[in-house]
C-alpha cells in the first residue's frame, strides 16, 4: 500500500517545469499576438453592399461601400455598424482559436487547473 506522502493526489508539481512551461506559453502567447497583427477577417452587412476588412489585432483595414447603399444614409449607417460588429466578432473567434491552441495545454499542468 502507498504511503499517503507518495499517493497521487499529494505528489508536489516540479516548479521549475511549471515555470518553464508558464514561460513558454507567454512567449507563444506574444509571438500569435504579433501573428494575429499580420491575419484578415472580413464581413458584410446588407448582401455585401458593405463590406468591412479588419485585422486580427482588430484594426479596421478598409471598408467598401456599395454606391448604390449611399442612397440611403440612415441604412448605410446601419449597415455600417453591422458589417464591423461582424468583423470583430471574427477577428475574436480567430484570436480566441490560436490562442487556445497554446492556452489548451495549461489545463495540463498538475496544480494549476
Amino acid at each position: 500500500m502507498a504511503s499517503p506522502e507518495r499517493s497521487p493526489s499529494r505528489v508536489k508539481p516540479d516548479m521549475n517545469k511549471m515555470l518553464k512551461q508558464a514561460q513558454k506559453m507567454q512567449a507563444d502567447m506574444a509571438r500569435v499576438q504579433e501573428e494575429l497583427k499580420d491575419e484578415m477577417v472580413e464581413a458584410s452587412a446588407g448582401g455585401g453592399a458593405v463590406l468591412v476588412a479588419m485585422s486580427g489585432d482588430f484594426r479596421v483595414l478598409s471598408v467598401k461601400i456599395d454606391p448604390a447603399a449611399a442612397e440611403d444614409v440612415e441604412m448605410l449607417q446601419d449597415l455600417t455598424a453591422a458589417a464591423v460588429n461582424e468583423a470583430i466578432r471574427a477577428a475574436q473567434q480567430l484570436a480566441d482559436r490560436k490562442m487556445s491552441a497554446i492556452t489548451g495545454a495549461f489545463g495540463g499542468m498538475p496544480g494549476l487547473m
